[in-house]
């Protein structure tokens, strides 16, 4: 496995300009290992944006799917575990109620140099096949510069009332 460095690295602060980019107000998070340091901590400390801490993803769907209706846009941050434990609330209120919720998922363990769903990790190669099955949109990210994805993608999800996943697919720095 190759080394990563730091320039061919996401950037967290790249990504938090992107949600402010187009226009996220709140940033729902369950803790991600993938996430914590380089967006949560980020995001805890930007006073443009209000942070949300809740204690389930299932709860974070339902939160971000409220805003939306109140004209507020929202992220949920959480790892694919959370993810998959949240299949049935995306379902009902994202996919059946067709809600903008925007959810980034840290891929904890992702070899980055292939695609998720080809990963040999079981919890990692399904997520793909989930959304896809549920026929939620989906980005990968997973070096610099493609956080620039971010906001285009979030701006189809609200502007079609669809939800959308974004997969980090390695640590941000």
């Amino acid at each position: 496995m190759a080394t990563i460095k730091a320039v061919d690295a996401l950037s967290g602060a790249a990504i938090i300009d992107e949600f402010k980019r187009c226009g996220v107000e709140f940033i729902v998070s369950v803790p991600d290992r993938v996430t914590s340091e380089s967006v949560l901590r980020r995001v805890a400390a930007d006073t443009a944006l209000k942070l949300v801490r809740v204690c389930k993803e299932d709860e974070g769907v339902s939160i971000c799917a409220a805003l939306s209706v109140c004209g507020k846009r929202a992220v949920l941050l959480m790892q694919c575990t959370g993810l998959l434990d949240s299949v049935n609330a995306l379902r009902a209120i994202a996919v059946e109620y067709a809600q903008p919720v925007v959810m980034m998922v840290g891929l904890l363990g992702h070899e980055s140099e292939s695609p998720p769903a080809e990963s040999p990790k079981y919890g990692i190669s399904v997520v793909p096949r989930i959304l896809d099955a549920m026929n939620i949109a989906y980005e990968v990210l997973h070096s610099a510069g493609d956080e620039k994805r971010i906001a285009p993608a979030i701006e189809r999800a609200y502007a079609n009332s669809t939800p959308l996943a974004i997969l980090i697919g390695r640590s941000p720095v």
